[in-house]
Parts: C-alpha cells; sequence; structure tokens
C-alpha cells in the first residue's frame, strides 16, 4: 500500500483522500497572476529569518513578500493578517463545479494562481512563473513536504526557501501557534482585532468542549474516513486535532492495528463495528465518502450511531488558525451535548 499514490496521502495524513478535479487557471508566460500588483520591490524591513520545524534556519535578504503556500496554510496565514504576500496556493482549492474548497476559507482564490488541486499537482512552471520568494507548507512526516510532489519537489525547493510546520504528532494548537509566529515575520499584526476576536473565540470553543464532556459524560467518539474498499479509523495520539479535542476530555476510539506511520487502522466494511461508537466524525473532505454514498454500504447502516443520527462532518485537515479552528470546536460541542448513549 505504502507505494500507491492512495496510500502515500493515507500515510502522512492518516486518512483516505482520492482524486478530485478542477480546471487550473491558464498558464502565464514568464509572471504571475496580479504581479504588477504584488511586485518583489514590497520587500521590506531588512533580513528576514525564520526556523522552522525541521529545525532548518530559512534566511532571506528581505521579508519574502511573494508567498506560495498549500492553500490550507495560505488560508491560516490570511486569519493572522496576511493578504497581497500570497500569490500562488497548491493543494483543493476549487471544486469541480467551480465553487470555492472550504480548505481556501477567507482566502480570495480568484487573487492568486493555484498550481494544482488536487493531489500530485503542482506545475512547476506556474510557479517559476511567479517568482516565488517562501513556499510554505504542512510537514506530517518528517521532511515531507505536504503536496510537495516527490518526483517534482528537487525543481520545486531550489527556486525560493521553504518554510514546513509539524502538524502530526502534537495537538493542534501547536501549528496553529507556529503560523501565527509565521505569519507575524512576515508582517502581520497578530494584535489586530481580527486575530485577538478570533483567539477569543477560540478560548471559548474550547472551553465549551470542556463543558459539554461534563454535562454528557461516557460519550465515546469515532473519528473516520471511507473510501470504496476500506474504513478507515483515525487515531487520537497523531492526529493533531483529535490530540487536542483528548485533551479537552473527549473520549475517542483509539484504533489498535496501526498501519504504516500510525495514522489509522484500515478496516474492511465487514469490520466496520470493531470499535464501539457514540458519535462519529466523518471526514467531510470530497475526496472522502460521504453519507449518502455511505448509504450503499450495509454495515455503515448498522452502526449505532448511524442509526441513531449521530454523525456529524469533520475536517480532516483542519485550518490552523484560531479562526479556521473554532468552529471545528463549537461543532464538536454541540454534537457530544446532543448526543445519547448508544453503543
Amino acid at each position: 500500500m505504502p507505494e500507491s499514490l492512495s496510500a502515500r496521502r493515507l500515510t502522512r495524513r492518516g486518512l483516505l483522500a482520492a482524486g478530485g478535479a478542477a480546471t487550473l487557471a491558464a498558464l502565464l508566460a514568464g509572471c504571475g497572476k496580479d504581479d504588477d500588483a504584488k511586485p518583489a520591490a514590497e520587500n521590506t524591513g531588512g533580513p528576514w529569518s525564520f526556523t522552522d520545524d525541521r529545525n532548518k534556519k530559512v534566511e532571506a535578504a528581505a521579508r519574502p513578500a511573494r508567498v506560495v503556500a498549500f492553500t490550507g496554510v495560505a488560508a491560516a496565514l490570511v486569519d493572522f493578517g496576511l493578504d497581497k504576500q500570497i500569490v500562488g496556493v497548491f493543494g483543493e482549492t476549487k471544486r469541480a463545479d467551480g465553487t470555492t474548497d472550504p480548505q481556501a476559507g477567507d482566502l480570495n482564490v480568484e487573487s492568486v494562481e493555484i498550481l494544482g488541486n488536487v493531489w500530485g499537482e503542482f506545475s512547476v512552471e506556474k510557479y517559476a512563473g511567479l517568482r516565488p520568494e517562501l513556499l510554505v507548507t504542512h510537514m506530517y512526516d518528517p521532511d515531507a513536504l505536504w503536496y510537495v510532489p516527490d518526483e517534482s519537489k528537487d525543481k520545486i525547493l531550489p527556486l525560493a526557501p521553504s518554510v514546513a510546520i509539524t502538524t502530526a504528532r502534537v495537538p493542534m494548537t501547536k501549528p496553529i501557534e507556529r503560523y501565527a509566529a509565521l505569519a507575524e515575520s512576515l508582517g502581520a499584526d497578530l494584535s489586530a482585532k481580527k486575530v485577538t476576536d478570533a483567539k477569543t473565540r477560540f478560548d471559548a470553543a474550547a472551553e465549551s468542549v470542556r463543558q459539554a464532556v461534563k454535562a454528557n459524560p461516557g460519550i465515546k467518539v469515532m473519528a473516520c474516513s471511507g473510501s470504496p474498499d476500506l474504513f478507515y479509523v483515525s487515531n487520537p495520539k497523531v492526529s493533531t486535532d483529535l490530540m487536542y479535542f483528548a485533551e479537552l476530555g473527549v473520549d475517542i476510539v483509539v484504533p489498535t492495528k496501526l498501519e504504516s506511520g500510525d495514522y489509522f487502522e484500515a478496516l474492511s466494511w465487514e469490520n466496520t463495528g470493531k470499535f464501539p461508537a457514540d458519535l462519529i466524525l466523518l471526514d467531510n473532505r470530497s475526496t472522502a465518502l460521504q453519507p449518502k454514498d455511505l448509504a450503499a454500504k450495509p454495515t455503515w447502516g448498522q452502526l449505532p450511531a448511524v442509526k441513531a443520527n449521530q454523525v456529524t462532518p469533520w475536517d480532516a485537515v483542519p485550518r490552523f488558525s484560531y479562526a479556521g479552528a473554532a468552529p471545528l470546536l463549537e461543532n464538536l460541542a454541540t454534537a457530544i451535548k446532543n448526543a445519547k448513549k448508544v453503543s
């Protein structure tokens, strides 16, 4: 399985993500979209440096003003106050029907160049044309740059410095803090009302989860993702959001027979009932099976939580900002509060 495309995605993410399609923006000849609006001359402030989670000190003569990032990273940086610095993105950005993918958050997707819209897509030519000054992405496994294809990384990485932020095996608050620090180094004002209000909302949401658990004790939660052939149960000891949920007191199923990377246990559909659960968090990405698709799986319909209609969407690759994470916590608190013991 590790040799297959899907397995590689699963090893790094711990969840199934297949395909997806969207039309990429037209190839620009030698320059990026909105180039004139975002000149490299915006670099200010003298020498710049940032030490990323590879313990690599990334340095530049001036603060990078032309940033290319994984879509979810770009959205998080926007939440922290960056704007025109984001010139390109890669990863799920637009859906097949042309609407914006939730991963993009408040990012203005029409103002950036989309270098690739699904796993494995990354236009090196478009990237070079953007004259990038910094590339930023998640790091689920050591030295593995999320959505930067292995087969072309040797062409991509020499074009600009790169920053990688750890997004596994640490609680969700850690990458949020790291992306905030990166955004600040790039010129964002973390004292801006937009940012402080989001932090206040996040803190209140976290407390609402704690209170929901206390008010409705004993609710067993399972985070999962479905593919046509297999049912994946995610590991809260590795997945950063689930790790944080557990810190808040949520009782989350811990799979026992883990695949490579320890992100999940892969079950045949005949064995979906292995772990009793009262509430199911279901991967809500378009790359995973959704409830309407799962209706064709008899064993799915037999799960007590499904029978009780206690299934709630789960952002399996969360947006690591206070603004992005607060709604996830609020939704989780509501789901736990309203759940009944059924397992």
